[in-house]
């Protein structure tokens, strides 16, 4: 391995329902049509070297998923994103690429943004159903996991949540296709959920539960979920950043440096 690169990508419309091993699949093979030169693992069986972070669950669209591929060649990040965007189906857009400079990616996922969508639910009930959820101490829900079922507070992780206006963008600039239009006539509140990282992680529809659980508020259909952002949370402004901004900081001191050997070590 002699350079890792982190990608930025997305899954929109009906690839939202691809899992995490369709991902990988689709992946891997748009990493050979691109001929990209992965370094491989050692042993029996080498497998390419690839590292995803804290996906989304299968059915949530997101405009922030994360993977780090280590390469046995150096390539320019921003032409590797194109070669990978233009391999993969569309829905699996590779937006953003900067070359790793420091190791701890996973510990500036601190927080995700997701807009949630309810169909046929009227503002105002939304309303009253999150200020029931913000004003309670905990919300104990229940998730039925691997190891069986379980029960935590919703309500610890939540820094914030709020009906938003359903004709303003709700935070993610140039969606491939409105989620926030909402057709004349039909009621649907838009909710921005703001929530931490924890052990065990609240998903949207652990909030949803708590809603219905705090304030009986009830979806005739199912909420449309989408991860708008994830990175580092200013706890002051409770605003969610951008995770490149060091890796781009080092790649911009590096071009001040003007050589290979100041290049910065990775930390």
């Amino acid at each position: 391995m002699v350079q890792r690169i982190r990608l930025r990508y997305t899954k929109r419309g009906r690839l939202r329902f691809t899992s995490h091993r369709d991902f990988q699949r689709a992946l891997e093979r748009a990493l050979r049509r691109s001929a990209v030169p992965m370094a491989y693992s050692a042993g029996f069986t080498p497998h390419p070297r690839i590292s995803f972070m804290n996906a989304a669950p299968t059915g949530a669209a997101s405009e922030a998923e994360y993977v780090e591929l280590a390469l046995a060649e150096h390539r320019d990040p921003e032409l590797l994103r194109k070669q990978l965007d233009e391999s993969l189906p569309t829905g699996l857009d590779v937006i953003d690429a900067v070359e790793v400079h420091h190791k701890d990616f996973m510990e500036r996922l601190q927080a995700s943004v997701w807009q949630l969508k309810l169909d046929g639910v009227e503002p105002d009930a939304a309303r009253t159903a999150v200020t029931a959820f913000l004003a309670a101490d905990e919300v104990i829900v229940e998730r039925q996991t691997k190891n069986g079922l379980r029960s935590f507070d919703a309500r610890g992780a939540v820094i914030s949540l709020q009906v938003v206006d359903a004709q303003v963008d709700a935070g993610a600039p140039a969606l491939p296709e409105s989620t926030t239009d909402i057709p004349a006539g039909r009621a649907c509140a838009i909710l921005r959920l703001v929530v931490r990282h924890a052990t065990p992680a609240v998903r949207p529809d652990d909030v949803l539960t708590g809603l219905r659980a705090t304030a009986d508020l009830a979806l005739p259909v199912p909420a449309g979920v989408t991860r708008l952002a994830q990175g580092p949370l200013d706890e002051e402004s409770g605003a969610v950043t951008d995770p490149f901004a060091s890796d781009r900081d080092a790649a911009a001191a590096l071009g001040a440096f003007g050589s290979e050997e100041a290049r910065p070590e990775l930390a």
